[in-house]
């Protein structure tokens, strides 16, 4: 399956889905902060490996059972090489980004691990570059930077307790966004042949045997999590991962890889505001700055490079 190309469309995608993943972690915040109530009572804290356990788990039976009694088992059938490239989407892409993130935050704090992931747009760059699969022009370039420079202005570095360099913690946000890098460009060859759908069923079921492994299911019955916590992961799965997810993977389908990590960053703008506007957090000029910053490189990356044709990426990294 080849799909038409709408970058317009596209850039809108990828925005829904990061406007979801700002919400999810304001709630993520809230949860963390014994801020958030489900049916009066306070959800308290929980693990952060529950909840990134939680989100793909509850995705995967979800999207599971729509998928299964719409379209049938058949409908999830891939040929051999590409279960490959899907298996390794979801350990290496999926899965890891969110388990290197939240070991950098434990490891550093938030700042660290935002800033360190988000140089993902420079690996997408360098790798589409490295493979003549895009030029190094000034648009792009200038785009990644800017990119780079905002989410560092958006998390306010200067202001807040900075960078805190742990050895681990900041190889783990290395990591953490090579991951993120990775399911960018590899994502992005399977979609052009294949209903997303289809995709994202597979790269969370994997997530899922892999939490799996990690996390074995009696030992999330033994954390006897209550009513509302239970309540809290099923809704924060469609809010973090499965709806978000799926416009972003609308969005690689209509975006080369470098547009859709660049738009990405809006993530911890959104996050910011969203915050402030629902959780009583202060926004200051350094933030308002990065968000700009931020927008500018978005739509530098959009704009079309004269006299180059668009590069359709249709093989995942091997």
């Amino acid at each position: 399956m080849v799909t038409e190309r709408h970058p317009i469309r596209g850039f809108v995608y990828v925005g829904l889905a990061t406007l979801q993943w700002g919400i999810a972690a304001c709630l993520g915040r809230a949860v963390f902060t014994g801020k958030l109530r489900i049916g009066g009572e306070i959800v308290g804290n929980i693990d952060a490996l529950a909840i990134a356990q939680g989100r793909v788990t509850f995705s995967c039976l979800a999207l599971l059972a729509i998928l299964v009694a719409r379209r049938g088992v058949r409908s999830l059938y891939l040929p051999g090489k590409d279960v490959v490239k899907l298996v390794l989407i979801g350990i290496l892409g999926m899965a890891a980004s969110n388990y290197f993130y939240y070991l950098a935050i434990q490891r550093t704090n938030v700042a660290t691990a935002i800033i360190v992931q988000y140089t993902a747009p420079v690996w997408v760059l360098l790798y589409m570059v490295g493979r003549g699969l895009q030029k190094p022009t000034l648009k792009r370039i200038g785009g990644v930077g800017l990119a780079v420079i905002g989410i560092a202005l958006v998390i306010d570095l200067v202001h807040e307790s900075g960078l805190r360099l742990d050895r681990i913690g900041v190889v783990a946000a290395l990591l953490a966004a090579l991951s993120f890098s990775y399911y960018n460009i590899a994502a992005h060859g399977v979609l052009a042949r294949y209903d997303r759908w289809k995709v994202l069923a597979w790269t969370v079921t994997v997530a899922t045997l892999f939490w799996a492994v990690v996390n074995p299911p009696w030992k999330v019955v033994a954390a006897h999590y209550s009513r509302p916590q239970w309540i809290f992961l099923a809704g924060f799965s469609l809010i973090s991962m499965l709806g978000p997810f799926s416009f972003y993977f609308a969005g690689l389908q209509h975006l080369e890889p470098t547009r859709a990590v660049i738009a990405s960053c809006l993530e911890p703008a959104f996050s910011i505001l969203i915050a402030a506007a629902a959780l009583g957090e202060r926004v200051n000029a350094t933030q308002v700055a990065g968000i700009t910053l931020v927008l500018l490189a978005i739509i530098l990356a959009q704009l079309p490079e004269r006299g180059e044709r668009e590069v359709l990426v249709v093989e995942a990294i091997e």
